[in-house]
């Protein structure tokens, strides 16, 4: 490792710590490195890699697989004013020529690591980054990064509103995940900034020096083994969120999960739990409808359930997770209490949207696998028409299913995966399913089967790839279709 870089080498500010590509410094520390970054992908995190690198001062050559996209449309959301030579865009396929004239790859996270072109990037000794690794090392200020299978979005959002108050709306930076590059805003961040990452294990695969001070991994359930192949890779990934943490630095770890709670004792920060299912001495927990903090024999209440926005088990947990960071953060209680008091549930995750002829209406978009469409289902308190169904990623549906209950009535599947989920309800006994061809027929055909005091959800357990460009998409699509139902 090296501490610093001079900006004429790579421009990467000296606070990280950076791992310097093999060949790229020669015997005596002369400047080998190669003219241009390599960014694959022309999605947010793709075209916020491209924005920072430019504003850096580096050159870019930006690559997508899709040769039907229109340059100029990308160089415009890119940067208006870029020449050829400092910004190029190649679409299709990836030469030879641009891999040798590549000096490091930012890969975007919807971009397996094992396809053809980045393995033989890989052959040819080309790095490959995150985009999270990226703005890491030109970012500056303390670091929070939360991961996990389900209630990222919501935990990250509800941690920057905890450390807006109490650090400052100007000084916090929320991104990953949750919609905003996080290099989109790296270059903005100062040495009092605090910036809360929403991680996904995409992202993860390729962070190599990433340390945030305080970590969080919420809960490790099933999900993208399409692309992790088997749970102990998806593990692993989720875990080595803490790989370049101390003790000095916190990891906040749901007791209640078997996998994390093994974790534990070899994590290499400091652990904080929480828990809504077990009694605990020290951590973050739930005392009947109390959510508490026991530390050093003492006990804080953070609040009772009903003085919360927020509802649900897995949102209490959301909440105490939140609590868990500031507090590592050193956020005083009473302002992680009135900030939780305040906060409402955010975009997608199981958002209310509209009451039409008495049947009450909610976006759970981010359910974009069965266990966090599960937490949808126990959120709701009426009989409720379902619509599901998406994207496959090799998930099972067997759970999902059978948390049905009494709760779900009628199922509308939509979507790559609708016969799998079909087959699926057979086999559990659950026939009341009817499948439609977009968004638009499933919400008439959840709104025509709801009766008054009932409920519709969106919640699918699948991804939106392949009917929508993302879940926030299919959301507002959701929202829309919802509003123009007659009152």
């Amino acid at each position: 490792m090296v501490k610093q870089f001079t900006k004429a080498v790579l421009r990467l500010l000296p606070e990280r710590q950076f791992i310097l590509p093999l060949g790229t410094v020669g015997q005596k520390g002369e400047n080998i490195m190669k003219n241009k970054v390599l960014v694959a992908g022309c999605g947010i995190s793709g075209i916020g890699a491209a924005r920072m690198l430019l504003a850096a001062g580096k050159s870019v050559i930006l690559y997508d697989g899709n040769d039907k996209k229109n340059k100029e449309e990308i160089r415009a959301q890119v940067a208006d004013n870029s020449s050829d030579e400092t910004l190029s865009i190649v679409l299709g396929t990836l030469t030879q020529d641009v891999i040798d004239q590549s000096e490091y790859c930012v890969i975007s996270p919807g971009i397996p690591t094992d396809i053809a072109f980045v393995e033989e990037l890989k052959k040819n000794g080309v790095p490959i980054w995150s985009e999270i690794e990226l703005a890491y090392h030109y970012a500056k200020g303390q670091v929070i990064g939360i991961t996990g299978t389900n209630g990222k979005t919501t935990t990250t959002a509800l941690t920057g509103e905890i450390m807006a108050a109490h650090f400052g709306k100007d000084k916090t930076f929320v991104v990953g995940n949750i919609g905003t590059a996080y290099t989109g805003k790296a270059l903005e961040t100062k040495e009092d900034s605090v910036t809360v990452a929403e991680i996904s294990s995409f992202q993860l695969e390729t962070a190599l020096t990433f340390r945030p001070h305080v970590s969080a991994i919420l809960n490790i359930t099933p999900d993208h083994l399409n692309r992790h192949k088997t749970m102990e890779c998806y593990i692993a990934v989720k875990e080595s969120i803490t790989k370049n943490q101390t003790k000095d630095d916190f990891c906040v770890l749901n007791y209640d999960d078997e996998v994390l709670r093994s974790f534990a004792p070899s994590c290499p920060a400091t652990v904080i739990f929480f828990s809504s299912r077990h009694s605990l001495e020290e951590g973050f927990c739930m005392d009947g409808n109390r959510l508490v903090y026991r530390h050093d024999g003492k006990e804080e209440i953070i609040g009772t359930t009903d003085q919360f926005n927020l509802v649900g088990q897995c949102n209490y947990e959301n909440i105490m997770a939140a609590a868990a960071i500031g507090t590592a953060m050193g956020v005083p209680m009473e302002t992680i209490r009135q900030t939780a008091y305040n906060f409402k549930a955010v975009e997608h995750r199981i958002e209310y949207t509209a009451t039409k002829k008495q049947v009450r209406y909610y976006n759970d978009s981010k359910g974009t696998n069965p266990d966090a469409a599960i937490q949808g289902i126990r959120a709701m308190t009426t009989p409720t028409c379902l619509i599901g169904g998406g994207y496959d990623k090799g998930s099972t549906y067997d759970e999902w299913i059978e948390a049905f209950g009494s709760t779900i009535k009628y199922l509308v599947l939509i979507g790559q995966t609708s016969k799998a989920i079909a087959d699926c309800c057979e086999k559990h006994g659950f026939t009341n399913y009817e499948f439609a061809t977009s968004m638009e027929e499933a919400v008439e055909k959840c709104a025509s089967h709801a009766k008054p005091g009932e409920a519709v959800l969106l919640s699918p357990a699948c991804a939106s790839w392949g009917m929508f460009d993302n879940y926030e998409q299919r959301g507002r699509i959701f929202k829309e279709l919802v509003r123009k139902l007659p009152d």
